[in-house]
């Protein structure tokens, strides 16, 4: 029931990203990532395994759909193999072994440092991999900074809808 459901998400992001985000640009360099919410969320007890294959599967279909070779599978497996460790730091030392990362279940604060962490994590390996050169780094970080910060808003609004 859990691979199922996990496997409806999968594709419901994946939809929405490829069919409605990739269309936005902010200020022509700022792009909604929603599907690291993917990763984000998933549970602590997760096999590390399971999670570096769903990411990769996720980023893999992102790169087909925007014709990205590789960009999106390479930061999105990155994401999924430290998203384990880097929750581990925010759980509560009580907390249940499947614990599911989201805002009720860690707290606003620390869902929202995770998820930032996260995000600017996949951003900068994202864009890096993406311009593969350094030579206009203003534009970059830009690139970075815009898709950080509206990625975010959108993982707090789906995650206010959640509840």
């Amino acid at each position: 029931m859990d691979f199922l459901r996990r496997l409806f998400f999968f594709i419901v992001l994946l939809l929405v990203q490829v069919l409605v985000l990739n269309r936005i640009q902010l200020f022509n360099c700022a792009t909604p990532l929603l599907y690291v919410y993917f990763t984000i969320t998933l549970p602590a007890g997760y096999p590390r395994w399971a999670a570096l294959l769903w990411s990769f599967a996720m980023g893999l279909g992102v790169d087909i759909f925007n014709n990205t070779p590789g960009v999106s599978a390479a930061s999105m497996t990155l994401i999924g193999f430290i998203q384990p460790s880097l929750l581990q730091l925010f759980l509560p030392r009580e907390a249940e072994e499947n614990i599911k990362a989201s805002a009720t279940a860690l707290g606003w604060g620390k869902f929202f440092t995770l998820a930032t962490i996260l995000v600017l994590i996949f951003c900068i390996t994202h864009f890096a991999l993406e311009a593969f050169n350094f030579f206009n780094w203003l534009y970059l970080l830009e690139c970075i900074g815009g898709c950080t910060v509206i990625t975010i808003i959108f993982i707090l609004s789906l995650e206010s809808l959640r509840k």
